[in-house]
């Protein structure tokens, strides 16, 4: 057992019952300290440990006792070969994930970590759940102890149950040992980060039950795959459950916050996947005060919705998102203050998770009919001192340059954000042709949108989007160029008198 959690529970349960345990190495020497008496399983097959230990469990006269059924035929057949039967079996799988999740541990260690007889075991186990118990993870030892002590043996529903989990847990294994295996080549060499491996597999386990999808109509859950700083590792502190939406729209308000955390203090807004307002501080600006822009920037679209901060959620930012409906806030901890505002919104989710740091880059799956996309994480590789000026003088606000280049890597495409003064001021997004993004982003702008920054998170195709910013006021674009009419674009800018700058970079979001 490599999973010691809880092993006390066990030796008490196991010296209650008065059962014979077999157990092998470690294991075997823990529980005898806690006074279980214990057969080593070497000497109860007569086979010893072989091969480094990689062969202990491999033999007939365990695998036979997990296997056999109560019919006659079974029992003769142990009878004559002198094979007690096993009726509970522990196995806690050698560390895989663990052992990959450490950088320093080599492919040779991985491959050491991969349980055989652990799995086997398990297996045959859950196949014979309806005579035997299988346990893999230490927090089912008080069920079979309630059960024990209620029914005097685990009922056949615990078994069926934990059947289930045990399969599960050994397919997570075996997916990650797959996966594993994948992101090397033939020749022993790691597959390139930029370069997805031809097997790929993913899931989790049911971190809860939502109410409903989308719509009250569509059944849905959340499936926990334990990828760092997830929204399975927040906690909850109040309000109603999560609905599948505010998952959504969560996952997104962590995700732009993080971007501009590495700004300064930042804040986002999010309603139904997309930014609605988003701002940033210097490094002494109160959070509350970055909070503030960031929902004046549109704060008819920011009723009902989710709310990011990078920074503890103080009581004056309290009382600011107390005067508005949200559906949930998320920062890296309320402070007591806080707290007792924000209570009295009792059905405001408030969830505490760290959003002051970008989360690992990893890969990200969409199901569509007939399989599942996957792709690395978007994440903005150029910053905005790196572009290249392609029209007009330098810009005078690199700050607000990068933060418009970063929000708009967040909005949905065709994307374009405006910001001044380190807040979004007007967004446009998920529209079918640019410049109506551009006149949606204008309109919310009004007259902030004189002398701010724009960015598209893809090429203007046309000049029509240069004349209808530059006829805003807007005096500094950024976006990534590489249009056929880039110098049609460019000529635009430059008769306007507007400063654009090429990064070379799209950020489409679908």
């Amino acid at each position: 057992m490599s999973d010691k959690r809880g092993l006390d529970r066990l030796a008490k349960l196991l010296i209650d019952t008065r059962v014979e345990v077999l157990s092998t190495g470690g294991t075997a020497k823990a529980l005898a300290e806690l006074g279980v008496a214990v057969v080593k399983v070497s000497e109860y097959t007569g086979a010893p440990e072989i091969l480094g230990g990689r062969v202990k469990t491999l033999h007939p006269k365990l695998h036979g006792g997990i296997l056999a059924m109560p019919t006659p035929e079974h029992e003769a057949e142990l009878a004559r070969h002198a094979i007690p039967t096993i009726d509970l079996v522990v196995v806690n799988l050698y560390p895989f994930a663990q052992t990959i999740a450490d950088p320093s541990r080599s492919f040779a260690d991985a491959i050491e970590n991969i349980d055989i007889g652990g799995p086997t075991m398990v297996r045959a186990a859950a196949k014979n759940w309806s005579r035997v118990t299988v346990v893999v993870d230490p927090a089912d030892y008080d069920a079979i102890a309630h059960d024990v002590a209620t029914h005097g043996g685990v009922t056949p529903a615990t078994r069926r149950r934990l059947a289930r989990k045990a399969f599960a847990h050994t397919a997570a294994y075996d997916a990650a040992i797959a996966t594993y295996l994948a992101s090397w080549t033939d020749e022993g060499e790691r597959v390139p980060a930029d370069e997805l491996p031809t097997f790929f597999m993913t899931g989790g386990d049911r971190h809860g039950t939502l109410r409903y999808g989308e719509n009250p109509h569509q059944p849905a859950a959340f499936y926990a795959n334990g990828e760092q700083g997830g929204l399975d590792s927040a906690k909850v502190l109040q309000g109603k459950a999560l609905s599948y939406n505010n998952l959504l729209d969560a996952d997104a308000a962590i995700g732009l916050v993080r971007d501009l955390a590495e700004l300064g203090p930042a804040a986002a807004i999010i309603k139904h996947a997309t930014p609605c307002g988003a701002a940033i501080g210097d490094a002494g600006t109160p959070i509350d005060e970055v909070y503030a822009r960031a929902q004046q920037a549109d704060a008819e679209s920011s009723f009902g919705g989710i709310v990011a901060l990078s920074r503890p959620c103080d009581g004056a930012t309290a009382k600011r998102l107390a005067s508005t409906f949200l559906e949930v806030v998320i920062a890296p901890s309320f402070e007591a203050d806080a707290r007792e505002i924000l209570a009295k919104k009792t059905n405001l989710r408030l969830l505490e998770l760290d959003t002051s740091t970008p989360a690992p880059a990893g890969v990200r799956v969409r199901s569509i009919a007939g399989g599942l996309l996957a792709q690395s994480t978007d994440r903005v590789h150029v910053p905005v001192q790196r572009a290249t000026l392609v029209a007009g003088e330098p810009p005078t606000s690199w700050a607000d340059l990068e933060l418009a280049w970063r929000v708009v890597a967040h909005v949905r495409s065709n994307a374009i954000a405006i910001v001044k003064d380190g807040a979004t001021v007007g967004l446009g997004g998920g529209q079918t042709s640019r410049v109506e993004a551009v006149r949606q982003a204008l309109r919310r702008a009004g007259e902030h949108a004189k002398g701010a920054t724009l960015a598209s998170d893809a090429f203007f195709p046309f000049r029509d989007s240069l004349d209808e910013i530059a006829g805003a006021g807007i005096r500094t674009v950024i976006q990534p160029g590489g249009s056929v009419r880039d110098a049609e674009v460019v000529d635009a800018a430059t008769q306007h008198g507007v400063t654009m700058l090429f990064t070379g970079e799209r950020h489409f979001r679908h």
